[in-house]
Order: structure tokens, then sequence, then C-alpha cells
């Protein structure tokens, strides 16, 4: 995702001529410390690190007044935190730690480490983490993290969670996550002052920030996502990708049928299983809870149409009630 994330980087955000950014080396700490014995790790970095000062860091004196406590584990991150910056000054000379607010204490450690071990300068960058509406943290253990991976997070799911950002943090984002120039997030803010029903920054921020992590393919897919799902667009269900069925109906059931003569939506929706058996499936079709590619069907006996209730590229989704999705991919049309 990292990887990704640089390669839109240079290909989309920088100007010709304007220079590139050096090629940046995405490494996996487990290389060195998972061949770092531990009687080693503990006679060096272990002998320069000091318990009084580890133990007085806010997040430990937190977690060893909990009610769960602090295991071993735990308490030696912020040591092999700072064994990572110490190895990455010595073979990469990396003089700069970057990490959230949260992380001081680790960062800390990693430069007192660094300093003693090699009497070199070396630096901490903290920035404010980014917290919900509700003020909670963003993460992992939050439960409420977004992935760069495409396969935990889609461009659909990244774009529609940047374009529902409240007015009071969208400017803030807008500096934070893309590389508008700051007159040009001004403007846009001055614009959406006088036209706040069209969502201007919340709709640039998501397309700035979907296209940085999954190119412009991948905003393209957010768009058509988005029309499919939220206009009921058919052009746009037609154009998707078996992925991106799979990637924007994640909980839909997914079916494989025969187009038999005659074939009904009542018989579409007993094939399917999206509808009990006897009178009442019937009158969920007749109440009108049964929809085919965004379309209300309310008549049971309407016979499947072709490029209607099937669309060009052999699927149909069909909907029963507010969230039941069904994805039919139609056999030997």
């Amino acid at each position: 995702g990292l990887e990704r994330l640089f390669g839109n980087h240079r290909e989309l955000f920088w100007e010709p001529g304007a220079g590139r950014l050096g090629r940046a080396a995405l490494l996996d700490n487990a290389r060195w410390l998972g061949r770092e014995p531990l009687l080693r790790f503990l006679g060096g970095a272990g002998g320069r690190l000091r318990m009084g000062t580890l133990l007085s860091r806010q997040s430990c004196q937190a977690r060893l007044h909990s009610a769960e406590g602090m295991s071993l584990a735990e308490f030696l991150y912020p040591a092999l935190q700072a064994y990572d910056f110490l190895h990455l000054h010595l073979h990469h000379g990396c003089r700069i730690q970057l990490g959230g607010h949260d992380q001081m204490g680790n960062i800390m450690s990693g430069y007192e480490l660094v300093t003693k071990m090699t009497g070199t300068d070396v630096f901490g960058i903290t920035v404010p983490l980014i917290t919900s509406t509700t003020g909670d943290k963003l993460g992992k253990t939050a439960g409420n993290a977004v992935w760069l991976s495409r396969d935990k997070t889609s461009p659909f799911e990244l774009y529609q969670f940047f374009v529902r950002q409240q007015d009071n943090v969208v400017e803030k984002y807008l500096k934070l996550f893309t590389f508008l120039p700051l007159e040009e997030i001004a403007h846009i803010m001055e614009m959406h002052a006088k036209e706040p029903e069209k969502w201007g920054p919340q709709k640039r921020l998501a397309a700035e920030v979907t296209k940085l992590v999954h190119g412009r393919e991948g905003l393209e897919s957010a768009k058509r996502c988005t029309k499919a799902l939220y206009y009921s667009s058919v052009e746009a269900l037609e154009e998707m990708s078996d992925q991106e069925l799979e990637e924007l109906f994640r909980q839909a059931t997914s079916a494989e049928l025969m187009l038999e003569p005659g074939m009904t939506v009542l018989d579409l929706c007993r094939k399917a299983n999206a509808i009990p058996d006897g009178p009442s499936g019937y009158r969920k079709i007749t109440d009108g809870g049964v929809s085919i590619n965004g379309n209300r069907v309310t008549n049971p006996e309407t016979v499947l149409i072709l490029g209607q209730h099937i669309l060009k590229n052999g699927v149909s989704l069909l909907r029963v009630g507010k969230k039941n999705y069904y994805i039919i991919r139609w056999l030997q049309l």
C-alpha cells in the first residue's frame, strides 16, 4: 500500500520539472529484531535505557494503573522501538523519527538511546492524531481504522469516509491529506460558504486522497460505485467489475442462475432464496420491498427482460428490504 502511494505521488502529484522525492525504502523491523539475541540486546541497548525514565512515561503510568495492568511485552515495546531508531541510524543514516503525538515517549526513548550510543544529535517529530467527531482515536484498536490496503478498505469506502467529513474538520483535512496549495484550499472554502449544499470541499478532499492511495483508476472505481449505490445508475452498474461489486456489496449473497424462458421476478427471488415461501414472499414484492438494478418491481409476475432486469454484463443486483443485497450472475446468456 505504501509503495503504491509513493508511486501515485510521483506519477500524479509532481509537476514536470518540479523535482522528485527520493526513493522511499520500506523496511520490516523483523529483519533485524528477529536476528538480535536476547542477551546481546539486554547487554547493549538494554543497558543504556534507564528504568526510572521508562516507568515515568505517561503512557506507562496509565497502563500500570489500569485494571488490565501492563505486560512485560508492552513494557519492552519502547525499548524495541528505540532499538529500531538506533538500527536505522547506524545502517541508513536516519536522524529523524516521525510519529503521532501518542508516540512521544517511544520517540524520546529512541532519542536517548541513539545519542548515548553514538553521540550524534537525532530528532523526533510528532503530529496530532486524527480523531473521530466524538474525539476517539482512529485506529485498529478502536475498530474504526481506514486502511491503505484495498482488501480492507475499498476505493469506494475510502472515498465515502472523506466525503462524509463535517464542515468543522474538512479544511484541516485538506491541509493535512492533500497537496493542494493553501490559496486553493482557501478558495474552496470561500466557495463552500456560498454553496454549502454542494459539499465541494468534502468531494475534493475525497477525490484527492483516493487518487493518491489508489490512483486514477481507484478514483474512477469509487465514483462508479457511488453512482451505482446512491444514484441507482444502471450505466455505472453495467461498467462495474466483479471486484467492485464484491467490494460495494460486501455482505451481499452471490448466486449463479440459469435464465429460463418466461422466468419472472417471483421466480428470481425464490431461486435466490431472497424471499420466504408462500404468500408472505409474494406480498414482499407487491408491497414494494423488492428492487432490481435500483428500480422497484411490484408485480411478481413480471417477466425478466434482458437490458432491464439483466444488465449487459450478465449481472442483476437484487435488493430485498433496505439492506439485503443479492448479486445474481446469469450463466450462458
